[in-house]
C-alpha cells in the first residue's frame, strides 16, 4: 500500500487504483486525505522542502523527516504522511544520481572554426578530433557517465579511444553515430540536408533517432538525407574523404576528378569540369599543406593539359580536350 500510496501521491496512478486507493480510505474512517486538502502552492512547497532535506541528508548520512503543514491529524494520517515520505525519500535517493545530473550537468566547451581554418582538439578520455572549418563542435569538460558524447555541427575526423564499457556518441541534428574506438569522418551539409559518416578504422553504427541506419566498416559511408528521409550506404575511398584534414595532399596515381574531389574538400571551394572527359585523366604528384589553391591548379592543369577560370562568385570551372 505504501508503494501505491507514493505513486498516488505523483499522480501516477490510473482512475481504478485511485477508486481503491479512496475506498481505502473511507474504510479507515478518513473520508479526506490530508495530501487532497492541500493547495498546489502547499504542495509544491512541501515538496522543494522535503527535496532540500533529501539532498542534505544524503550528503551528511543523516535522516530527516518533513511535516506537513501543521493541521488536525487523525492517527491514520500520521501513519500515512510518514509512509509517503518513506516512499518518496526513497525514490528520491535511488534517483539521486540522475537528478543531481539535472541540477548540475556536465560544463561544455565549445570549438567554433572559422572560414579556411581547421582545428584538432583532445578529448578528456585522449581522443583527438580534427574540426574542419565553419564547423562547431560541443565537448564536455569530463566524460563522467556511463557514455561519452559530443555535438557536431559542420564536419570533422574523429579518432576515439578505445573504451569498451563507455561508448563514444557523436549527435549530428538527429543522426546519432556511436563507436568504442575508430576512426570516421562525419560531414553535415546544412544547404544540402545531408549527413555523410565514413569510416577510415573499426566500426561505426549510425542511428536516426531510435532508428539504426547502418554499421559501417573501413571504407564504407552512410549519407542521410535529413529532408527526405533517405538513407544511401555505399563503399568509397575514405582517404579521399578525409583528404581535408591531410597535413599535405597525395595525388598517386588518382583521376582528375579524385584530386579535383580532395581540392574542393581542402580548400573548400567549389570546382567542376566544363569537359567531362577530363575527369578521366589520371597523374601522380604531391602537394605540400601551405602552397595556394592556385598554384596546385597550376600544377595539376599542366599535367592534363587543361586550364582553369575562376569566376566571381569564387567557385572555378577547368576546361580542355580531356583523356580517353
Amino acid at each position: 500500500m505504501e508503494v501505491l500510496l507514493g505513486r498516488y501521491l505523483k499522480g501516477e496512478t490510473s482512475i481504478a487504483e485511485n477508486e481503491l486507493i479512496e475506498r481505502w480510505l473511507e474504510e479507515n474512517g478518513t473520508p479526506n486525505s490530508e495530501w487532497q486538502t492541500l493547495d498546489q502552492s502547499n504542495k509544491d512547497q512541501w515538496l522543494s522542502e522535503l527535496f532540500s532535506e533529501i539532498k542534505e541528508s544524503i550528503h551528511a548520512n543523516e535522516t530527516r523527516v518533513i511535516a506537513l503543514p501543521k493541521r488536525q491529524k487523525t492517527p491514520w494520517l500520521s501513519i500515512a504522511a510518514a509512509a509517503a515520505i518513506i516512499v518518496i525519500s526513497f525514490a528520491l535517493y535511488l534517483e539521486w544520481p540522475v537528478l543531481q545530473g539535472k541540477v548540475n550537468p556536465a560544463q561544455f566547451t565549445t570549438l567554433n572554426v572559422p572560414f579556411n581554418q581547421k582545428k584538432q582538439v583532445e578529448l578528456p578520455d585522449g581522443s583527438h578530433v580534427w574540426v574542419n572549418a565553419q564547423s562547431v563542435l560541443r565537448y564536455p569538460k569530463s566524460f563522467n557517465g556511463k557514455t561519452r558524447e559530443v555535438y557536431l555541427s559542420g564536419e570533422a575526423y574523429f579518432d576515439i579511444k578505445h573504451n569498451a564499457v563507455k561508448p563514444f556518441i557523436i549527435h549530428t541534428g538527429n543522426l546519432v553515430t556511436t563507436v568504442l574506438g575508430t576512426a570516421f569522418d562525419i560531414k553535415e551539409d546544412k544547404n544540402k540536408h545531408t549527413v555523410e559518416v565514413t569510416v577510415t578504422r573499426g566500426k561505426v553504427s549510425v542511428a536516426n533517432g531510435d532508428k539504426l541506419l547502418g554499421v559501417l566498416t573501413p571504407n564504407q559511408q552512410i549519407s542521410f538525407n535529413t529532408s527526405r528521409n533517405r538513407v544511401v550506404k555505399q563503399n568509397v575511398d575514405a582517404n579521399l574523404v578525409i583528404a581535408w584534414q591531410q597535413h599535405e595532399l597525395r595525388f598517386d596515381d588518382v583521376s582528375f576528378s579524385d584530386a579535383i574531389l580532395q581540392l574542393q574538400q581542402h580548400f573548400n571551394v567549389n570546382i567542376s569540369f566544363a569537359n567531362e572527359k577530363l575527369k578521366a585523366c589520371r597523374f601522380t604528384g604531391t602537394a605540400l599543406n601551405g602552397e595556394k589553391l592556385d598554384q596546385i591548379l597550376k600544377v595539376i592543369c599542366t599535367f592534363n593539359n587543361a586550364t582553369y577560370q575562376t569566376k566571381a562568385d569564387g567557385s572555378i570551372i577547368i576546361d580542355g580536350p580531356g583523356c580517353n
